[in-house]
């Protein structure tokens, strides 16, 4: 039975050890931010690329194309409070963020429609836009370097960091 049981514990070590490397190894790995704006409870699910030495705005994330605002799914946007998302009503629910990202200044769109891929076959995002709920324009920031998409969530709204650039959206 000693035998036995070694030879299970072996395989489930070597299971969880196999598990645990790939998800270290995994190129755009799965992060949620979660947060207070107001008496909202807020979350934001993504999953976080790597700039890797490439550049990121205008090259990889092209400007004036709409973005999936993170790599495979779409990123999702949720807030269980009604919010006013830089002066105008976002119900509460959940909801897909996309960007347009430009030089000057950023559309970030929140569309009702969840849980889809954040790109179709052709390499367009992923984007009903007849579901789309608030539309805002906002200024992107220089910032530190940031190797890893990140979103932050703090009493003034949500940030996206990225390479040398920050993107705040104002909420309250």
């Amino acid at each position: 039975m000693n035998t036995k049981m070694n030879r299970i514990f072996s395989i489930l070590l070597f299971v969880a050890l196999t598990a645990n490397a790939y998800a270290q190894q995994q190129a755009s790995p799965a992060k949620t931010a979660e947060g207070k704006i107001g008496e909202a409870n807020v979350s934001i699910t993504y999953s976080s690329p790597s700039v890797k030495g490439r550049t990121i705005w205008g090259e990889l994330v092209p400007y004036d194309k709409i973005w999936r605002a993170g790599a495979n799914a779409a990123t999702v946007f949720e807030t269980d409070k009604d919010l006013k998302v830089e002066g105008k009503t976002l119900p509460a629910g959940k909801y897909s963020i996309f960007a347009i990202p430009s030089s000057v200044s950023w559309t970030i769109i929140f569309n009702s429609e969840t849980g889809q891929w954040g790109i179709k076959r052709g390499g367009d995002a992923n984007l009903d836009r007849s579901k789309d709920v608030l539309t805002v324009s906002v200024k992107p920031v220089a910032n530190k370097m940031t190797e890893s998409l990140t979103y932050e969530i703090n009493k003034d709204g949500i940030a996206l960091l990225w390479e040398k650039l920050k993107v705040p959206v104002k909420m309250q």
